[in-house]
């Protein structure tokens, strides 16, 4: 990442290229690996030309594929308001409908138990890890009043610099809590949202009404996102990502006001003939591309998720185990050196008796080979793996008749407890923090001070000068570095700008006066 801040001073801006015509196109390759690839080359540096090129011939036919698709802004720009008041109403309504219904007696809508849940949040960790990265093109021009909102967004998205706001630092702290990283072997298809919003960051010259409308679109509340939150919260895991967009997207100072007001701004006061409302629109349908939220829930199956995690596993064990202990006839390395066979391995540890289904998870000998006092393979899964065993084994119910979320697996902390058999009920997440501060106190948040881009940043900023210095700034921005200590700097010296405070360069000459 070092090499990357070393060259961004020296780097030409991009050139303007010629606006793609959004025409019908002959659609891109539905091939399994076309998403993921590029997906990185834009998330994870700062890339070449001819992948943002890539990015935007994918954009043009995204746009197009959406094309046929039906959204819901209304005909004439001046009703916005009135668009996302009803929208507000309708989601409280729903959500109130929701709270009731669950007071009534009703199940979990979303999540079938914890397994359930980290399994959401691993498999829309592509889309959330680019949190905010549709915007990126436009910090480049702060000096334009009229994308002053859109800036204004971009920066809360990136937390104004502060790691606890930022929202990719707190996604990526998420994944780490429960074990969900490092994030391998999803389905390309899981990468296609968060390349549109990737390809429109890095295409913003091109693609403005796009973004404003796509902008438009993706920030007004959503029903999933309130009922993610209760329902995280009611599991024991963090919910604060989410009800951190619950209120930064508000409809009074948030930003889904700050989008209305932002579609407005942009708008050309010379009569285009309704082109750029026509491409807002179209910009608002790429929010319904890819996997959806819906479409990760509903697909949850949680057999298939173990014999994913066994067979990932595989290939790292099958010639790790001694041939003293056959499941039968074949040794647990013949198993486990045909990935494909772990479903039928899985059968043959019920019959044998090692896994007791339905039962409470100490009654299996598999379940105590990964967990408890000598657990001989403690530390092979994570986290998150051993929630998914645990919720399998314990299946619908267990002999006392409980629900086999109220015992949940103990969160990874670098020991290993066993789980308890005994039905409880689960404390939320909110409820345990409280202890937690209260017996621990509140942990302090540092700045990592070991970092090579913040040196290097530090170092070269305040002896730039005009277009130099701005496009350090900006890449140190980019997707690739936001939410690391360089990024985060970057971030807080353009919050400054903005806003009139002192500067690292106004800082710095102050310093050699």
């Amino acid at each position: 990442m070092s090499a990357i801040l070393k060259e961004l001073a020296d780097r030409p801006a991009r050139p303007m290229a010629t606006p793609l015509a959004l025409t019908p196109s002959q659609g891109r390759d539905e091939h399994s690996g076309f998403c993921h690839p590029l997906y990185e080359r834009l998330a994870d540096g700062i890339p070449a030309a001819k992948d943002i090129q890539e990015a935007a011939d994918f954009l043009a036919q995204a746009i197009d594929r959406a094309g046929t698709q039906v959204d819901d802004l209304p005909a004439d720009p001046a009703d916005l308001t009135t668009w996302m008041t009803t929208n507000v109403e309708r989601v409280h309504a729903q959500y109130q409908s929701y709270l009731q219904s669950r007071k009534d007696g009703a199940a979990r809508r979303y999540f079938s138990n914890r397994a359930h849940a980290l399994y959401f949040l691993r498999q829309v960790s592509p889309t959330k890890l680019v949190d905010g990265a549709w915007l990126y093109g436009v910090c480049a021009h702060t000096g334009n009043p009229r994308l002053s909102n859109l800036v204004t967004t971009y920066l809360e998205e990136l937390g104004n610099g502060e790691a606890d706001k930022n929202h990719v630092t707190l996604y990526r702290n998420l994944l780490s809590r429960y074990g969900l990283d490092p994030v391998d072997g999803l389905s390309d298809a899981l990468y296609e949202q968060g390349l549109i919003q990737l390809a429109l960051g890095w295409n913003a010259q091109d693609f403005l009404p796009e973004v404003i409308g796509f902008n438009l679109a993706y920030e007004q509340l959503p029903l999933h996102l309130l009922i993610t939150s209760y329902e995280l919260n009611e599991l024991g895991i963090d919910p604060y990502y989410f009800t951190l967009h619950v209120t930064v997207d508000n409809a009074d100072t948030g930003h889904a006001r700050r989008a209305c007001q932002a579609a407005l701004e942009a708008a050309p006061r010379i009569n285009d003939g309704g082109e750029y409302w026509q491409r807002v629109r179209a910009g608002a349908k790429l929010g319904n591309l890819g996997v959806s939220t819906m479409d990760v829930i509903q697909g949850f199956d949680i057999e298939a998720e173990v014999v994913r995690i066994l067979a990932h596993k595989s290939p790292a064990g099958h010639g790790a185990h001694s041939d003293f202990c056959k499941v039968e006839g074949r040794s647990v390395n013949e198993w486990l050196s045909t990935p494909d066979a772990m479903a039928d391995f899985l059968t043959a540890l019920e019959r044998a008796g090692w896994i007791k289904k339905n039962r409470p998870v100490d009654e299996s000998r598999f379940w105590k080979l990964l967990q408890g006092e000598r657990a001989e393979m403690f530390g092979v899964f994570s986290g998150y793996e051993l929630q998914i065993i645990h919720d399998w084994i314990r299946g619908t119910a267990s002999a006392d008749g409980a629900s086999f979320d109220t015992a949940p697996a103990p969160e990874t902390t670098g020991t290993g407890g066993a789980t308890a058999t005994t039905p409880r009920r689960l404390m939320s997440f909110r409820v345990a923090e409280r202890l937690r501060q209260a017996q621990r106190g509140t942990p302090r948040h540092t700045e990592a001070s070991l970092d090579a881009d913040l040196a290097i940043f530090r170092e070269r900023y305040p002896l730039l000068e005009g277009d130099e210095q701005r496009q350090l700034l900006v890449q140190a921005l980019s997707p690739a570095l936001h939410w690391t200590p360089a990024g985060l700097e970057a971030t807080r010296e353009l919050v400054r700008t903005l806003h009139g405070s002192p500067t690292v360069v106004q800082r710095a000459a102050s310093r050699a006066s």
